[in-house]
């Protein structure tokens, strides 16, 4: 018996090598950067996106005002906006994720500058500064086109595969 317990470890140890190893894939791929948030947690790095449609400028939200959507944290200048976007989050939520819009147009995922943004057609757009901001500018439909048609691809692939 004791020999067949000493065969059966290695082969144990190695099963639950395999295993966690499998675990640990799920959860990664799982966890993979699908919004562009800071090492809180929280989106467009602390700013309203409520602010953006009705103050027309970007506003530093409050973490006593928070909101908890889609896995990604939001922060809110007022309870009247975090309330606006628990009610309809898909209208002032950014697109990609967060993740600049040109650099989604080129397949990339690039985290963003809450200064460099823009709505159009009523959706938000986020860049990576705003020297991208000005290229993205150039082309904007052409741009958002294609940023459409790339995120499903790299909405759940980390920065880390595409960058």
């Amino acid at each position: 018996m004791k020999m067949m317990i000493q065969a059966i470890r290695p082969i144990a140890a190695r099963l639950m090598m395999v295993l966690g190893l499998s675990v640990m894939a799920a959860v990664g791929a799982h966890a993979a950067d699908e919004h562009s948030v800071n090492a809180q947690g929280v989106m467009l790095q602390g700013y309203d996106p409520v602010a953006y449609f009705t103050a027309g400028m970007p506003t530093k939200g409050m973490d006593k005002f928070a909101h908890t959507w889609n896995n990604a944290t939001y922060h809110f200048a007022s309870a009247e906006n975090r309330d606006k976007f628990a009610k309809a989050p898909e209208t002032y939520a950014p697109q990609y994720g967060g993740f600049c819009a040109f650099g989604t147009a080129m397949g990339k995922k690039f985290d963003t500058d809450p200064e460099a943004w823009r709505i159009v057609d009523n959706k938000l757009y986020m860049n990576l500064n705003k020297d991208v901001q000005k290229r993205w500018l150039t082309d904007v439909p052409g741009y958002i086109a294609q940023a459409n048609g790339n995120w499903p691809n790299i909405k759940t692939k980390s920065k880390a595969e595409l960058n």
